[in-house]
Order: C-alpha cells, then structure tokens, then sequence
C-alpha cells in the first residue's frame, strides 16, 4: 500500500494586514491555492489592531479552501478592538485561538493545535519576577495563565497524531539569535517551554522575532520562527509525515 502523501502546513507571522498593502496580501494568499493543507498564522495579523486592518486579512483569505487558524499578536491587541476584529476574521473562516486547542481533520488525519499569544517574560538571567509592583506582578500572572493553558491543551491533543503549538512571542532564545539580547525579555519568556519539553509536541511556531533566527528547539522538539521577515517570503510550507508514530503519552 502506498504511502499517503505529507501534511503540507503552511505558516507565517507578522503579516501586519493594512488597506495600502491589500493587493500584496490578495497576491500572496492566492498563491497558497492548492500548495497547502492547513495554513497557521502566527501573530501580529494587523498592523494596529483596527477592523480596516483585519477586513484586508479576511478578503485575501476568504476563498482558500483549507482550514486556517490564527493566535493574536501584540500589535492585533494595540487598539484595543480584538473583539471587533475576530468576527471579521471568523467570517472568513480564519479562527482565532487564544488558550484554546482545536483538532481539525485533514487528510483523515487529526491534527491537534495549541493557539495562544503568549507574552513577556524573559529568559535565564533576564526573568521579570513574581515580585514588586502589582502591575510586575500581573504580567507575571498573565504568562502563569498561558503556562496552564498550553499544559491543558498539550494534554487534550494527546491523542491526536500530530500536535503542534501555534502562538506569538517567543518560548526559547534559539530563535531569538539576530536580535539585541536587552530586548530579549520583551519577545518572549521561557516558562512556557515547560509544558513544550513534557508533552513533546511535533513542532512549535511562532513570530514576532523579526530580527531572530528561524529554527531552534527546546530540548527535542523543533521550534520555527515563521516571522515573515525572517522567513524573506510570505510563507513557509512544512510537510509532516510518519503516520505510524505513537501518539503523546498524558503527563
């Protein structure tokens, strides 16, 4: 019996959608028409977060005939109006998840994904404490929230054959490599790599590094870096293959 051809995932971050770059937009997701099976989008899907930004994502997506999902960004949350937006994004059949997990099915195949932002936080050396100010300490508590999220999820996807997270910020410094390490502690924290090393998912994406380094890892598990700027085009496409592997234990 023939092998069943790879799971063609395409990925990309950092977009930044605006009106005066719809065409652009319209061009590059139009090109992904019978090249990919499931597209990710990684963050940062606008420029500022404004319903015109997103409606610009919505129209270049709205014929691809795949399943798309998407995690916000930091600049998507900078006007305030995330609630505006998503229903333009849900319309077009682009969903959103923010410490949510889906299993969507391609090929009569489950894939299951792990979508959140994400957040600040630091690195060895660099880590904002559990300490101080209350506003210190809500950032802490935020990043506390996206580690129970991501271990939750990496349980409820166990099963599934492939499992993969999507979020923004980063969760180790292997990607972040290219970028001024006194920014470090703003693109990204490594407590979320915990629940990444535990339940090893298939592989980890995110954005928001312009300046860092496409592929790293935490401990086996390959992490991407799928900001359009490093990338130097508008998607990268990963093929997933090997259907005999074992599902995850639950942790």
């Amino acid at each position: 019996m023939p092998d069943a051809p790879p799971l063609r995932i395409a990925a990309a971050g950092d977009m930044h959608c605006q009106p005066s770059r719809a065409e652009e937009a319209r061009e590059a997701f139009a090109a992904l028409a019978g090249d990919a099976d499931l597209l990710l989008l990684a963050g940062d899907l606008t420029t500022h977060g404004q319903p015109e930004q997103a409606r610009v994502l919505a129209d270049a997506c709205r014929d691809l005939d795949i399943p798309i999902y998407a995690v916000w960004g930091n600049h998507d949350w900078h006007c305030d109006q995330v609630d505006a937006i998503q229903p333009i994004l849900e319309d077009a059949g682009i969903t959103v998840l923010e410490r949510e997990t889906a299993i969507v099915c391609v090929n009569d195949v489950e894939i299951g994904l792990v979508g959140l932002k994400g957040f600040v936080g630091g690195f060895p050396g660099s880590h904002l404490p559990d300490f101080g100010e209350p506003l210190l300490r809500t950032v802490y508590a935020e990043t506390t929230k996206d580690v129970e999220a991501l271990d939750d999820g990496l349980k409820a996807i166990a099963h599934c054959p492939f499992r993969i997270v999507l979020m923004h910020y980063a969760p180790s410094t292997t990607t972040l490599v290219g970028e001024p390490e006194t920014i470090w502690t703003m693109l990204g924290n490594d407590r979320v790599a915990a629940p990444i090393a535990q339940h090893e998912p298939d592989m980890v994406l995110h954005g928001h590094a312009h300046a860092g380094t496409f592929e790293g890892a935490i401990g086996d598990v390959p992490v991407y870096n799928v900001s359009v700027p490093v990338l130097g085009k508008d998607f990268w496409v990963f093929e997933l293959s090997g259907l005999e592997r074992a599902t995850a234990p639950l942790h």
